[in-house]
């Protein structure tokens, strides 16, 4: 008999299931998506309540189940409750919960997912309206490098050599800047402007706790969130509806 086991996850999206019961989706601490039944959550006086809502950090009780697992026991670590009443927050903190559902896999682990995930969502709860954009952006992109596709920004992507500065091109391909040379053939080249890739840089290597001080100006961050929208949307095969509708209302 398959024994009940704890684990620490971060609630990313809920479905609902029969009359009283929900399907809730789970990012655990060492990277696997888990999905899991918890019976009666949705009746009023359940004992699950608010501890499996979206963006919710809990230490949670898990059975092995047929082919889903059951949740018996939940205790609130963080409840991310400002990121639910606050709408700027709440749709930027979709953007997170939406990129982590399409990248994680059960029984694939990759431990650094959820620390950035768990810290971006910190940080977003606290952060000024304003610099809520430039937080997502920093998260898809160092999201991204951890899934194989980090930017190559200091030299073409395919050849190594040196890019103009005066004609900057990204290849959604190549996942980077290229020649002029190099970009002549591929038809996934797009021009950017010079400054976006420094952007990137910058957020890549940035703490999300300093995003805010990189004081990236407004414009310079949206035409980065477009070059990494679609980057992302490039190399992923789902769709992220979230996401698009990030980009629409932005």
């Amino acid at each position: 008999m398959a024994t009940a086991y704890r684990v620490r996850a971060l609630a990313l999206r809920k479905t609902k299931l029969g009359e009283s019961d929900l399907i809730v989706t789970l990012l655990a601490a060492d990277g696997c998506q888990i999905r899991a039944v918890a019976k009666g959550a949705r009746k009023t006086k359940s004992r699950f309540g608010a501890r499996l809502e979206p963006f919710s950090v809990a230490d949670l009780m898990l059975s092995p189940g047929r082919s889903l697992e059951i949740i018996t026991e939940a205790e609130t670590v963080t409840s991310h409750n400002a990121l639910r009443s606050d709408y700027d927050r709440l749709r930027a903190a979709s953007v997170i919960a939406d990129f982590l559902d399409k990248v994680s896999v059960e029984c694939q682990t990759e431990s650094r997912l959820f620390e950035l995930a768990t810290t971006t969502l910190d940080v977003i709860e606290i952060a000024e309206i304003s610099d809520l954009r430039a937080l997502v952006v920093a998260f898809l992109v160092k999201g991204m490098a951890m899934q194989g596709y980090r930017p190559q920004l200091a030299a073409c992507a395919c050849c190594a050599s040196a890019t103009d500065p005066g004609d900057v091109r990204f290849s959604l391909a190549a996942g980077g800047v290229v020649c002029p040379a190099c970009a002549g053939a591929d038809t996934s080249v797009v021009p950017v402007a010079a400054d976006v890739p420094v952007a990137i840089d910058a957020l890549m290597r940035a703490r999300l706790a300093d995003v805010a001080a990189l004081t990236i100006p407004e414009a310079l961050v949206s035409d980065t969130f477009r070059l990494v929208r679609t980057f992302v949307t490039y190399h992923l095969p789902a769709r992220m509806k979230a996401l698009e509708a990030y980009a629409r209302e932005g």
